[in-house]
């Protein structure tokens, strides 16, 4: 069984009383796949937005919720004289963002293990909330070496 959360908090961790437990078994299916991997570039993006760590807050929550994603954590820092770093935690693995407002310009890394969720649905969001007038995705599956797969691995001594 799994705590889910019915709804994302943009400050996990703090006392939302919208916020339902949900418990539900997980099904995995027999495959090599170990999930998605999304890299995308935003140029020409509202440099405003690109330096308020409040709205990218917010926004990374609402694509991790858009992705099917579980945050567990999200941290972010905003840097002197400008620029944020975000990074989401997820079940499924990550979300993270860097920002140069000065350029108009973020760098984002969406990792989802698994075959329930859909990163470039995250990506999407965020390309319409940061004004982004050009952007570059890269999307691809992340699998397991068939050798991998069926070792014996252990632990390094």
């Amino acid at each position: 069984m799994e705590r889910t959360l019915s709804c994302l908090h943009p400050n996990p961790g703090w006392e939302d009383t919208n916020c339902q437990d949900n418990t539900s078994s997980i099904n995995h299916s027999a495959t090599d796949m170990v999930g998605k991997h999304c890299i995308l570039e935003l140029y020409d993006c509202d440099h405003a937005k690109l330096n308020d760590e409040a709205f990218l807050r917010t926004t990374i929550t609402t694509a991790a919720k858009r992705a099917g994603a579980t945050l567990l954590n999200l941290i972010t820092h905003r840097f002197e004289p400008q620029g944020v770093t975000g990074l989401a935690l997820l079940a499924e693995s990550h979300l993270s963002i860097h920002t140069w407002p000065e350029n108009g310009y973020a760098a984002v890394d969406v990792f989802t293990c698994g075959d329930q969720t859909m990163p470039e649905q995250a990506c999407e969001l965020l390309r319409q909330e940061l004004g982004a007038k050009n952007h570059a995705l890269k999307s691809f599956q992340r699998e397991t070496p068939a050798a991998l797969a069926t070792a014996v691995r252990h632990p390094k001594a």
